[in-house]
């Protein structure tokens, strides 16, 4: 394992190691990862899977970062992105508070167990792991939505635990009601370890969680996820930070670049139909699933 750099200079070490980076300069550098981030976020608004899937094995492919630096960079702009957003789906009536805080206990602690392994497994593992769970996403990405079917089934435990709400539609307030809690309970751990082995928010798994085995509405399913995405990478980014692998000088610029692109795919996402460009992302996510699974089998990473 390489030991981490000094992260004041990570920028310039790269651009002095890296050779495909020599004939560009720090500034331009920095700028180029900032509108691979745009992209990414951009892309990541508008599929529902958010720019961290994109942008660990754009920084990995394209720029030659160490694994454990862009997935530290990662995390950053995870917490960033779902900070500003989790409050505005809050204040809209969307997001159950209830349900989140607690299958954030599950997310919380399987982070940290994964941080912990990403210290310990060799970063060609890491990115073989990262491959399938892109390849995974992209089937998600370009999959359409089943339709949901109305049921008034009640819960025990989901009753006990008060799950059972209600949220906004076109035709008013309309209630739900929550299963399958101890499934989705386990279901969240898991998504919570590959958030922090990978550095992603893991918001697929959050959603088919909740969704699939939970029987929450999708739309409170989505915003429920962004709502716990940001403390789950929060609880991931303290090893990464506690282990010296997130530079400021990577992670400002990333961070930056998907906050913006994420504001930009929200505003073009109430306009645009994205069934074409959820199969083009899930087109590139498997592309990039592919190289990255290729180069962790043959040691390049």
């Amino acid at each position: 394992m390489r030991a981490p750099a000094p992260r004041a200079e990570f920028i310039n070490e790269l651009l002095t190691q890296d050779p495909r980076a020599r004939t560009v300069n720090t500034l331009e550098l920095t700028l180029l990862i900032w509108l691979g981030s745009l992209l990414a976020g951009f892309l990541g608004s508008l599929t529902g899977l958010g720019g961290g899937i994109v942008i660990t094995p754009l920084l990995t492919l394209a720029f030659g970062v160490d694994i454990r630096y862009a997935i530290g960079a990662t995390l950053v702009s995870v917490i960033a992105t779902s900070s500003g957003a989790a409050a505005a789906y809050v204040k809209e009536g969307f997001t159950n508070i209830r349900i989140g805080m607690f299958l954030e206990i599950a997310t919380t602690v399987g982070a940290v167990v994964g941080a912990s392994i990403a210290a310990r497994l060799p970063a060609s593992s890491i990115a073989v792991i990262f491959g399938i769970v892109l390849l995974y996403s992209a089937y998600m990405a370009s999959r359409p939505s089943p339709p949901r079917v109305a049921d008034d089934h009640r819960n025990r435990l989901a009753t006990l635990l008060k799950f059972d709400s209600e949220y906004p539609t076109t035709t008013g307030l309309q209630s739900y009601h929550v299963r399958g809690v101890p499934t989705g309970f386990s279901l969240m751990f898991v998504a919570g370890t590959l958030s922090g082995l990978l550095g992603i928010g893991s918001g697929a798994l959050k959603v088919i969680a909740m969704d699939q085995a939970m029987r929450v509405p999708f739309k409170v399913s989505t915003t429920t996820s962004n709502f716990m995405i940001g403390v789950t990478a929060a609880a991931s980014a303290g090893v990464y930070l506690q282990r010296g692998y997130i530079d400021p000088g990577l992670a400002m610029p990333v961070m930056l670049g998907v906050l913006l692109g994420s504001l930009l795919g929200a505003r073009v996402l109430a306009r645009t139909r994205t069934a074409s460009l959820r199969l083009v992302f899930g087109l590139v996510v498997a592309i990039m699933a592919v190289e990255m699974i290729y180069h962790g089998l043959t040691g390049k990473i």
